[in-house]
Order: structure tokens, then C-alpha cells, then sequence
């Protein structure tokens, strides 16, 4: 009597939960990926390097990438960008120089490790030599017919902080959701790295524009918006990879140029 109970089928009894055996797993679905899968649901957001990816911001280290993504901190924590600043003085002068000479590849050399310490500093220079040069330039020429009726013009401060600074940022981050929007695939902190330094060509080009001679003056200025908008179509083009984009690479470099034509007439008129 008792063998006969110990041996009826416990799978039709009210309440039981039949095992589930190897023959019942979905077809094709290995045993480790389904215990990954489930274990990912449990995880909230997902891990950035999980099949289901999660909100990676812009410019966020991309999968794969361990060190970078355990740097990320949030956007509010200083600390995730430190590595953005983590570079050597000669790395910085040699983009410097690719930046002047855009042959160079310029674009390759910041795919692995672009960085803001250059752009930062490009343009807090530029605002101050801007400021600066901008009032001695308009002392210079005013100099000449009535030099007691100029005034040194604080307000040349404002505008190149508001100008560089902005466009600095906002026109590489409008770039970057257009060429998004496009099909492309950007990374916008390479574009902040780039378009930082293809400002730096208006250094040098604002201090030769102190010589109080107008032609030279234009001269000046259409060489260096010219080389800094060569600058930008040469790094686009690397930056799109074949793809059809030459309407946005031609305005970013409209709007290159725009910015050269904007620091002459605004502070060396």
C-alpha cells in the first residue's frame, strides 16, 4: 500500500509545480544568456554595457570602455570630467600645430582621447586678447585723427566672453544633433575638442591685427577664418566617413567664417 503511494505521479496532484527540465527551454535560447536576462531586469537603470544599453549621455565613454565608465560620475560631479583635462602639455602643443596645419589628421589624433583642456584655454585667451587688442586697435586708428576722444571700452569684455564662450559651446552641440538627426554618428565631445581648438588661429591673427592698416587688416582676417574653416570641413568629412553631409560641413564652415568676419568688424573696426 505504501509503495503503491510512493509511486503515483506528483505532477497531477492539486498544487504541485513540475520541474522544468532542459528539453523545456526555449529553442536557441542558451541556459546563461536566459539567467543574464533575467538578472538584467533586476537592474535598474541597466548597466551601460548590458544588451538592453540604458541612457548614455553625449560624449558618455562608449561600451567597452571599463575605466572611462567607472570615471563617470553624473553630469553634476566635477569629477567625471577630470579625464577630459587629464592630458600632456606636449599632446596639447601638437594639436596646437595640427590645428594651424589641418592636414594633419587632426580628427584621428583626438578619436581616442580628445580633451577640454585645450579648448578652455584657447578660448579664455582669445576673450581677454580680443578685449585687449580690440581696445589698442581702436586706439591706434583713432590715434591718428583725435586721440583725446577715445576711451577705453570695458564692454569689449562682455561681447567676446558671451560670443567665444557661446559659440564654443552651443554650435559644436547644434552640430552634434544635427549630424545625429542625419544618420551620423558624432561624439560631441570631440566636436567641443575640435571646434576649441580651431579657434586658435584667431590668436595669433589677433595680435597681427594691431597693424593700423585696413587692407592688411582684411587680409589677416580672411586667411585666418579661411584656415579655421579648411579646419573644420577637413575634420567633418573624417567625422562622417564617407557619408553625404557636405550641406552641414558647408555651413559649419559658413558659420566658421562668419565668426572671422564677426572679430574684425566688431573689435578691430
Amino acid at each position: 500500500m505504501d509503495e503503491g503511494y510512493a509511486n503515483l505521479p506528483t505532477s497531477h496532484l492539486l498544487g504541485s509545480v513540475p520541474a522544468v527540465t532542459q528539453d523545456d527551454r526555449k529553442p536557441g535560447v542558451p541556459a546563461a544568456q536566459d539567467a543574464g536576462a533575467t538578472s538584467r531586469l533586476q537592474e535598474f537603470p541597466p548597466a551601460p554595457g548590458g544588451n538592453g544599453g540604458g541612457y548614455r549621455p553625449p560624449g558618455a565613454p562608449a561600451d567597452g570602455d571599463v575605466e572611462n565608465q567607472a570615471n563617470w560620475k553624473g553630469y553634476f560631479n566635477v569629477a567625471s570630467y577630470a579625464p577630459y583635462f587629464n592630458v600632456d602639455t606636449d599632446v596639447v602643443v601638437d594639436r596646437l600645430i595640427s590645428s594651424v596645419y589641418p592636414m594633419d589628421g587632426f580628427y584621428r589624433k583626438i578619436d581616442v582621447n580628445p580633451d577640454m583642456y585645450g579648448p578652455l584655454w584657447i578660448t579664455t585667451t582669445l576673450v581677454f586678447m580680443l578685449a585687449a587688442f580690440g581696445n589698442f586697435a581702436t586706439y591706434l586708428m583713432q590715434k591718428k585723427k583725435d586721440p583725446e576722444i577715445w576711451n577705453f571700452d570695458v564692454g569689449y569684455f562682455n561681447w567676446a566672453a558671451s560670443v567665444m564662450y557661446g559659440y564654443a559651446i552651443v554650435v559644436p552641440a547644434v552640430f552634434f544633433f544635427l549630424f545625429q538627426y542625419f544618420g551620423s554618428r558624432p561624439n560631441l565631445v570631440r566636436f567641443w575638442c575640435m571646434w576649441g581648438y580651431s579657434l586658435f588661429v584667431f590668436i595669433p591673427a589677433s595680435v597681427l591685427l594691431l597693424i593700423p592698416v585696413e587692407f592688411l587688416r582684411w587680409v589677416i582676417i580672411a586667411l585666418s577664418g579661411g584656415a579655421s574653416s579648411w579646419f573644420i570641413v577637413l575634420n567633418l568629412k573624417d567625422c562622417t566617413q564617407g557619408a553625404d553631409m557636405m550641406v552641414l560641413i558647408a555651413s559649419a564652415a559658413a558659420l566658421q567664417f562668419a565668426l572671422a568676419l564677426f572679430i574684425k568688424v566688431f573689435f578691430f573696426a
